[in-house]
């Protein structure tokens, strides 16, 4: 795994494009144009908060960005969920905890990633919203684990009843107007 940490960089793209990965216990492979041959990225605790310049940075530190698996953005001041992640096709791990998330519909975007199979986003001020967890269950039917606790299939059944409960107020309401 490559893991980049600027030191609170202002500009997280300069700062992670001017360190080098730490060496963790395994040795880090590169290719012959010296890029990692990973399909992780930790990017955690970097005060990032957007993700302009994401794919760009992918393609500086992996020999096959495309293939990216597991994204570390954990513990930053990310304030929406930038639809640039859903071009992640192959992701199947998404730290998304400690950041600043408030609109829990930024989460329906990721139902398009269809690998993903993990994804963290408590500490978020989206946690406090009624129906935290069966909206992100209902939105990503393939989820197996959320903030870390693995997604029963009871909780499964109940998320698609709060969706068809949610969205039948919703239309009720809708109509009349």
């Amino acid at each position: 795994m490559a893991v980049i940490r600027p030191d609170k960089a202002t500009d997280w793209l300069t700062g992670a494009l001017s360190e080098q990965p730490r060496r963790g216990l395994r040795p880090l492979n590169t290719n012959s144009k010296r890029k990692y041959l990973s399909r992780s990225l930790r990017l955690s605790n970097n005060s990032i908060s957007d993700l302009v310049g994401l794919h760009y940075t992918l393609g500086y530190f992996l020999a096959e960005p495309s293939q990216l698996g597991w994204l570390d953005l954990s513990f930053n001041k990310i304030t929406c969920i930038d639809p640039v992640l859903c071009e992640l096709h192959e992701l199947r791990v998404l730290y998304l905890h400690g950041n600043c998330i408030w609109n829990l519909s930024d989460v329906d975007t990721l139902g398009d990633l269809q690998h993903l199979h993990t994804l963290t986003l408590h500490g978020n001020a989206i946690e406090t919203s009624k129906g935290y967890r069966n909206h992100v269950i209902s939105a990503m039917p393939q989820l197996r684990k959320m903030d870390f606790s693995a997604v029963t299939h009871e909780e499964r059944v109940l998320a698609n009843v709060w969706r068809h409960c949610t969205d039948q107020g919703r239309n009720t309401k809708e109509s009349r107007q």
